[in-house]
């Protein structure tokens, strides 16, 4: 059996853990820039507050309904989201965090597997992190994703959904749209319509082999694990990624070279983090730029670049990604982004050189490794290029962001007794 632990309204959530008198208000979190809406509490969505919205399109809207907005705040709902999951992995001995606010939990020689289990789970997420949580069980991944969403939906679970029987997912997949089941899009679900499968329980009813043939192996073992067998196990280690892109809007748009330079190698440096995390090294990326598509003059540009061997050295690679910007970065346009993308990804640990070429030396890996530890210890951005600047007059727009209550000293909430 499965189970899969789903926070409820996540971002919204977040911002209530330290400010329990917005808890039961209509509250939504914008995205980048305070541009679109990307979550909204379920008093929010009852007031038919769309999701995906400019915020400038609808602000009217949410004063008219005293709707609280929030910036994204992305540290504290890292913070907590690791909370979270460090307290689902308490629950059971396998584990894998699916995203920010999913983890699957493994409870195969657990001596309870009941509903009183899954609310004892929801229960102690509450109780630990104040996060809302949805458990949903089910012997296969796929039937916990959608016991997992009819635990939010249907009032009469209280939070928790438990299929541990045939007759109990058939009656669920008899009532959910084809688009609920993990890993059907609007797309593919375009696609299985001219096979005649219009619903869950059609696709569940389908041969695997026909439909395999129109579309993948893995609408194969979709169908299998609607019927309870077992094709996707527990990704205990997540895949390395093969791509790392970084790119924001400018909180206003950039009419000169330098801040852009200094707004890449911010994204640069994020964007080899998280290359180094999972022990890679790159050997082509990519720098672009454009300004606005919606006023005139508009101007996008891209490079495509090879470093002389892969590597994972912050120097050499903004290095290269300015040498890229200032070669397609033209004057008299207004930008309004920029970004990289490390495109060919190799694992570090399986690297043949060529002879007449050396690759990175000793000095560039004990350097790196100094970088992050100390970023890792005293704050990211301790340490940082110097052709990131000081001054990040072009950093998005955060009119409504919330205190970093558990990143920063200075931000703590205070108690009163």
């Amino acid at each position: 059996m499965f189970a899969l632990v789903d926070c409820n309204a996540f971002y919204a959530s977040c911002e209530q853990v330290f400010r329990p008198d917005l808890r039961g208000k209509a509250l939504v979190v914008l995205s980048n820039n305070d541009g679109c809406i990307v979550a909204r509490s379920k008093e929010a969505k009852a007031l038919g507050i769309p999701d995906l919205q400019p915020y400038f399109k609808i602000k009217g809207l949410l004063q008219a309904h005293q709707v609280q907005v929030f910036s994204s705040n992305y540290p504290l709902y890292g913070d907590l989201s690791q909370r979270v999951m460090d307290t689902l992995s308490n629950f059971a001995p396998e584990i894998e965090i699916y995203s920010i606010d999913e983890m699957f939990l493994r409870l195969d020689g657990l001596p309870d597997q009941s509903k009183v289990f899954a609310q004892s789970i929801r229960d102690t997420v509450w109780q630990h992190v104040r996060i809302p949580v949805g458990v949903g069980i089910a012997p296969t991944k796929t039937l916990s994703k959608l016991a997992s969403k009819a635990a939010k939906k249907i009032p009469s679970c209280q939070g928790v959904c438990v299929l541990d029987a045939p007759h109990k997912w058939q009656w669920l997949l008899k009532r959910a749209a084809l688009t609920e089941v993990w890993g059907v899009g609007s797309k593919m679900a375009q696609r299985l319509a001219a096979l005649n499968i219009h619903s869950a329980w059609d696709l569940a009813a389908a041969n695997p082999k026909i439909v395999r043939q129109h579309s993948s192996v893995d609408m194969e073992k979709t169908i299998e694990e609607l019927n309870g067998r077992v094709c996707y196990e527990l990704e205990e280690f997540p895949a390395a990624k093969q791509q790392i892109y970084c790119s924001r809007s400018f909180g206003a748009p950039l009419h000169s070279l330098q801040p852009i330079q200094e707004a890449l190698t911010l994204y640069t440096t994020r964007a080899v983090e998280k290359l180094r995390a999972q022990h890679s090294q790159v050997l082509t990326l990519k720098v672009f730029i454009h300004s606005s598509p919606f006023k005139g003059n508009y101007h996008s540009a891209q490079r495509v670049l090879q470093l002389p061997y892969p590597s994972d050295d912050l120097r050499l690679i903004n290095k290269a990604a300015l040498q890229g910007l200032a070669s397609i970065y033209q004057a008299g346009h207004a930008y309004t982004k920029a970004g990289i993308g490390l495109i060919e990804i190799l694992d570090k640990s399986q690297q043949q050189l060529d002879l007449l070429q050396g690759g990175q030396g000793h000095r560039a890996d004990r350097l790196m490794d100094a970088l992050d530890a100390i970023n890792s210890r005293h704050g990211k951005g301790t340490v940082f290029l110097a052709s990131q600047g000081t001054s990040a007059t072009w950093k998005m727009r955060k009119d409504f962001v919330s205190p970093a209550y558990t990143t920063s000293w200075r931000e703590l909430p205070r108690v009163i007794a």
